[in-house]
């Protein structure tokens, strides 16, 4: 299968936590991953992969092209919310899996996507870090794939036309004058006589006009 992976910048996770970050020695338990687009471009997700580092949970929130709004605005809204990613968060199950989110898995129809932001959660405090890797974004086929079929396929006949059967036999027709041939060769192989018939045999007797004198 084609790897349809989007060309996209993958942010440095940022900290989310309650007080100053730099004077805060206790550990954040939720950090964010933005993931953007080259040149505002808006994509037909199809799949989200990644490996864990020790993430728990994970929300997805997508930046969407709103056509209803003035202008094309986007918005954001929310596609996955705290799928666990670890059997528990304090153990190492899952901890360094890879995982894919999928199209069917999401709460909304992940079209014309700008940008996609990652949530990560971890409870525990057993871990010392824990983030996202090998963040890749998978894009649906190209609807316009008809330029890449073979220019054979354009010339098939589609299941709902007729074709045009002028200037060609009756195959009923056809079909008839077959089954008499086959019933004719099964009365010949019946009748067949199995003695074996003389060179210059006729009824039995041989014709003297036919043989040859030496």
């Amino acid at each position: 299968m084609t790897d349809n992976a989007v060309p996209c910048t993958v942010k440095s996770p940022v900290p989310l936590q309650i007080g100053d970050a730099k004077t805060d020695t206790s550990r954040p338990g939720v950090y964010v991953i933005d993931v953007t687009f080259p040149h505002g471009q808006a994509v037909k997700i199809r799949e989200i992969s990644f490996k864990n580092y020790y993430t728990a949970f994970l929300m997805v929130r997508l930046q969407k092209k709103d056509p209803g709004s003035p202008g094309g605005c986007a918005r954001w809204v929310t596609c996955l919310k705290n799928h666990p990613l670890m059997s528990s968060p304090h153990t190492e199950e899952g901890s360094q899996d890879y995982f894919s989110i999928y199209r069917h898995q999401m709460l909304v129809d992940p079209d014309d996507v700008t940008s996609v932001r990652l949530i990560l959660r971890q409870p525990s405090s057993a871990w010392l870090n824990f983030t996202l890797e090998d963040i890749r974004i998978h894009q649906c086929a190209s609807d316009d794939s008809e330029r890449d079929m073979p220019a054979w396929f354009s010339q098939l006949t589609p299941v709902d036309q007729v074709p045009d059967l002028q200037g060609l036999p009756n195959p009923q027709t056809v079909a008839s004058s077959i089954q008499q041939m086959w019933a004719l060769t099964e009365v010949m192989q019946t009748n067949q006589t199995a003695a074996p018939i003389g060179r210059f045999d006729v009824d039995g007797c041989y014709d003297v006009n036919l043989l040859s004198y030496t």
